[in-house]
């Protein structure tokens, strides 16, 4: 049985976590750390990530904090670069950054938040993806998509778009990295993430309201945790047959 639960731990992969500041980012990097990989924590808000970076290194793992703009392609190889040399290699990348606070009808959407939503969202995730496969000779690349690329979400055009991009772009990926990348990505529900209850409207005293408004069978919100776990096991030799694959973790609820 030990033999069997190591498939799941990470000790020598060295992991680049995007977006790794707070909520989803920073669980999937702490989540990382504490099954034995390195982490690299890059997001543009220098303060949050060293402080995820510091949490880490105090419990006695190891991470890197790197200030990033994931829009910008010469900080995403720096990024990569300073995986490298600080760490030796580069194994898992996590393409988490992402998110929009504007929820409104498509025809009132301003054009300038569309173009940021599919830099952000969608490009980003795609010369990401490319810097990561440049500098891995093996691993694995975990997209954080979103149930608004699988369908309808009125108010959301400009995010649903790019999430269906990133689905898109895992399943080719998946393909022309193989055998020795394995591509695949996570589609959190309703996790209270700051950009979330901004987005939806709600405020951390109305997680009962958002709770009943997505009936979620499973009867409760999701947290960081629950995505981490799925990163972990899609990170680890436990998934080295799954590639090409979106994973719903969000309680039983239909995407929105």
């Amino acid at each position: 049985m030990t033999d069997f639960l190591d498939r799941y731990r990470l000790d020598g992969d060295v992991a680049v976590v995007t977006g790794g500041g707070r909520g989803i980012g920073a669980g999937i990097a702490k989540a990382f750390a504490a099954v034995g990989a390195a982490v690299v924590v890059a997001a543009r808000r220098s303060d949050e990530i060293e402080a995820v970076a510091r949490e880490i290194n105090e419990s006695g793992g190891r991470a890197l904090a790197v200030t990033t703009d994931v829009t910008n392609l010469s900080a995403l190889e720096n990024l990569a670069g300073s995986a490298v040399e600080h760490f030796g290699a580069l194994t898992v990348w996590v393409n988490n950054a992402g998110g929009s606070p504007m929820r409104m009808p498509s025809e009132e959407l301003p054009r300038e938040e569309w173009h940021r939503t599919i830099a952000l969202n969608l490009t980003a995730v795609y010369e990401g993806s490319l810097v990561a496969r440049r500098f891995m000779d093996r691993g694995a690349i975990i997209n954080i998509t979103s149930g608004a690329g699988t369908g309808p979400v009125p108010g959301s055009a400009h995010y649903g778009a790019a999430k269906a991009g990133v689905n898109s772009l895992t399943w080719t990926l998946a393909a022309e990295f193989a055998p020795e990348i394995r591509v695949n990505a996570v589609a959190p529900g309703a996790i209270p993430t700051e950009v979330m209850l901004e987005a939806v409207g709600k405020t951390e005293d109305q997680l009962d309201e958002l709770l009943e408004e997505w009936k979620i069978p499973l009867g409760r919100l999701g947290t960081p945790d629950d995505i981490a776990a799925c990163c972990v096991y899609l990170a680890s030799d436990a998934s080295s047959w799954v590639s090409g694959e979106i994973i719903r973790v969000g309680g039983g609820a239909r995407p929105r």
